[in-house]
């Protein structure tokens, strides 16, 4: 009987240390939210780091907060210069133990194209899969409609807008202006853009860029097809409007973005590390289904 209980009591030993050592070896996953939105709202990222907690057991997940409160972090989605919040991000992951060893990373909307600066900014801690949902990488030429609660913020963000996206002031605090692309006028976006035009390495290449976004497992990119906030669209997949005009659009692989590589995409896109997705969606509304089954096995990878 006293060794068969010793039996017993050892292969709860064995169990335990492998189910401890499976829950640690989780990449843990860093979420940054998209405009109009915060780290922790329970109907959204708080929703979707519950989620993720739920499908992949023992995950660290960290939401980014912008700021040092929800209000705060909210209106940083509006007001706060993009490349202010990409430092602030790369300084919160380098501090987090917890991250030392990689990690994943999910954008939502704006969100996942100030990951991919993250990427390619920051290489330490390494970011491993990047995942990002109805991200604008090409930027946007239109503001449909605003997302969130404030309306005040909103119509402020659009006057701002109307009166001029490249005027340096307005490039110099309000993030929707940093991902403004005129296709009507490319020299004045590439010249005055503060954000975008810089990471997209539209006036000279910064080989450091190239190298840290090629170092992704995964680069995952999905696109709302019936998205009627992002214009265009097909600026998720890192498409846009041919340059002269807003109506005709081109693909990333049509684009000299891609043709002369000037981010390593081409060179990911040969390799598989490219991953287009699609849902038949309006902007970022998916079923848990079709969460659970297109991007929680990046999140497991």
């Amino acid at each position: 009987y006293t060794k068969m209980a010793s039996c017993v009591f050892v292969t709860f030993v064995v169990c335990a240390l492998f189910a401890s050592s499976a829950l640690a070896d989780n990449t843990p996953l860093v979420i940054w939210h998209g405009m109009g939105d915060s780290c922790c709202n329970p109907l959204s990222m708080g929703n979707i780091k519950r989620m993720v907690e739920q499908e992949v057991k023992g995950i660290y997940v960290r939401s980014l907060e912008i700021g040092n409160n929800i209000i705060e972090d909210t209106e940083n989605g509006f007001l706060m210069n993009v490349n202010k919040q990409v430092a602030m991000v790369c300084d919160k992951l380098a501090k987090d133990d917890k991250l030392k060893g990689g990690y994943n990373a999910m954008g939502f909307s704006q969100g996942g194209q100030f990951l991919r600066a993250v990427a390619q900014r920051c290489p330490n801690p390494p970011m491993l899969n990047l995942i990002s949902v109805g991200g604008q990488h090409q930027g946007v030429y239109g503001f449909p409609h605003c997302p969130g609660d404030n309306s005040t913020l909103c119509d402020y963000v659009r006057k701002l807008l109307n009166i001029g996206a490249y005027v340096s002031f307005v490039q110099s605090f309000l993030v929707q202006a940093e991902y403004w692309h005129d296709p009507l006028n490319e020299a004045k976006y590439k010249e005055k853009s503060m954000f975008l035009a810089e990471i997209n390495q539209e006036n000279k290449v910064n080989p450091d860029y190239k190298t840290n976004l090629m170092k992704l497992k995964n680069f995952v990119m999905v696109k709302f097809a019936e998205d009627g906030m992002v214009d265009p669209r097909e600026s998720e997949w890192f498409g846009f409007y041919k340059p002269g005009q807003g109506k005709e659009i081109q693909t990333l692989q049509e684009s000299t973005l891609y043709t002369e590589d000037r981010l390593g995409l081409k060179e990911m896109d040969k390799a598989g590390k490219l991953v287009f997705l699609t849902s038949d969606t309006d902007h970022l509304q998916f079923t848990r289904e079709w969460f659970t089954k297109n991007l929680i096995p990046f999140i497991k990878d």
